[in-house]
């Protein structure tokens, strides 16, 4: 079985873009686990209490903080961001995780793993608070080497925050906070009242669901120098083993070159990038456009989105679709003119060289380039030929990529199907009659509406324009 725990959203507020490239490329390595053979437990938490402004120890907790803005119970707030994350998701269409825990479900595990931590030394308690002692920790284990960075460059980069006086440390962080007395969230604790630090809610819900150690731990590559190292320390310091065996991280968006930011005013959600409603947006776009944009990337680069990238991944996108559509049309030859064993494992061989979908969608429109030219009797394909072009789709585009068309969900396709062939079965008996002015109205109506029909020696075939 492969064990992937990937760092899920914290709910207090709209999941926005980057998350979204995130899940979506921890998606593509789950389905493609699946597609292997493999048994899969993929964890994806939900983090609802603890995480504090600025990814620090103090200040207020952001689902707190949300409440009272809305004058709302924090867990109506978690709840309503949790809907539309998974609704999200759904949009985008990324598989469900096998588990989704939450940090708040899993309050007892996390004072037990403190409790060791303190008893194995690598941590102390200061007035209800628990910290985590870096620098004894990094007298026998290196810190920061998932960054690369050694104690000495993090200790030159830490600023003094407000009570550094109760650390022993500047790089000490802490696995359990003392809870004033207005703040909302808080649970009993052998050291009072008080709630789960950040980093330690991920080693606590990995460890109880896929062990001590486990293959893959992912998130966006904000997460590494801070949670994710933290996590590394917390986990050998509660039972001597690194938690992943494997870390992978995916890169950050700009917009037209620019750091998408707020302050910046070029920073939109989904469903601001689907809808078009944005001042930066020229339209909106698919959600299956948006993913497989998204996909013409590998995971970690930088990903830019501009209008016209987007516009030209919408182009590219329904080339995939219409080629398909076109190979359904295709008559089988009695030869074959291609090598499509070949193209199928440069398929996989591009998704075995770390998930590397941008190759593996350079490999499709080779297929859709050799389905066209069969359409116009430039190649010669056999009816295996056609049936492992058939299989190559569906492996790749749908069950790897995720991709579809966006018809494909309900009866319209079918429909779509049967009316087109109707017309095309009309038309051609309108050019058996020589009737060319009814042929020719039928062809001029269906390019009027973005639907083209393309004549061969043997049939013909319609495509949207």
């Amino acid at each position: 079985m492969v064990g992937l725990y990937v760092c899920g959203p914290t709910v207090y507020s709209d999941v926005h873009l980057g998350n979204c490239r995130t899940f979506i490329s921890f998606d593509i390595i789950y389905r493609y686990l699946l597609h292997l053979g493999f048994k899969v437990r993929y964890v994806r938490n939900i983090t609802d209490a603890g995480h504090l402004e600025s990814d620090s120890d103090h200040g207020e907790d952001k689902i707190s903080k949300k409440a009272k803005l809305s004058q709302l119970e924090p867990m109506e707030i978690v709840q309503k961001y949790t809907v539309g994350f998974r609704e999200v998701m759904n949009t985008f269409n990324v598989l469900p995780p096998s588990i989704e825990p939450t940090a708040t479900g899993h309050i007892i595990e996390q004072i037990e793993m403190t409790k060791k931590i303190l008893e194995r030394g690598y941590a102390y308690e200061v007035n209800g608070t628990v910290y985590f002692n870096v620098e004894k920790y990094a007298a026998e284990q290196a810190y920061g080497q998932l960054s690369g960075r050694n104690l000495e460059e993090l200790l030159d980069n830490t600023r003094d925050l407000d009570g550094q006086n109760e650390k022993k440390g500047r790089l000490d962080f802490a696995l359990w906070i003392k809870a004033k007395p207005e703040h909302l969230m808080q649970w009993p604790s052998p050291w009072g009242m008080g709630f789960p630090g950040w980093h330690l809610e991920c080693s606590a819900m990995s460890t109880k669901y896929l062990g001590e150690q486990f293959d893959i731990h992912g998130g966006g590559m904000d997460l590494v120098p801070t949670h994710h190292t933290n996590e590394i320390a917390q986990n050998i310091g509660y039972c001597g083993k690194s938690p992943a065996r494997f870390w992978i991280h995916t890169n950050m968006l700009t917009v037209n070159g620019q750091k998408m930011s707020k302050s910046l005013g070029n920073s939109f959600l989904p469903h601001e990038l689907i809808s078009g409603n944005h001042a930066l947006l020229k339209k909106g776009f698919s959600p299956m456009c948006i993913r497989f944009f998204m996909l013409m990337t590998h995971y970690g680069s930088t990903l830019d989105f501009s209008n016209d990238a987007m516009e030209a991944a919408e182009k590219g996108f329904a080339r995939l679709i219409e080629s398909r559509r076109t190979l359904d049309q295709l008559h089988a030859s009695p030869n074959s003119s291609v090598n499509l064993t070949e193209l199928q494992q440069k398929c996989y061989n591009a998704m075995n060289d770390d998930f590397n979908t941008p190759v593996l969608i350079a490999q499709l429109f080779e297929a859709v380039r050799i389905i066209n030219s069969a359409a116009n009797n430039k190649e010669q394909l056999n009816a295996d030929d056609i049936q492992l072009l058939k299989k190559i789709y569906q492996h790749f585009l749908v069950d790897v990529l995720g991709l579809q068309a966006e018809l494909e969900n309900d009866k319209s396709r079918e429909a779509l199907n049967g009316v087109m062939n109707y017309l095309i079965s009309l038309r051609n008996d309108a050019k058996q009659r020589k009737d060319f002015p009814a042929s020719d109205a039928i062809r001029n109506h269906l390019n009027s509406i973005g639907i083209q029909i393309k004549d061969n020696k043997e049939s013909s075939t319609w495509t949207f324009q």
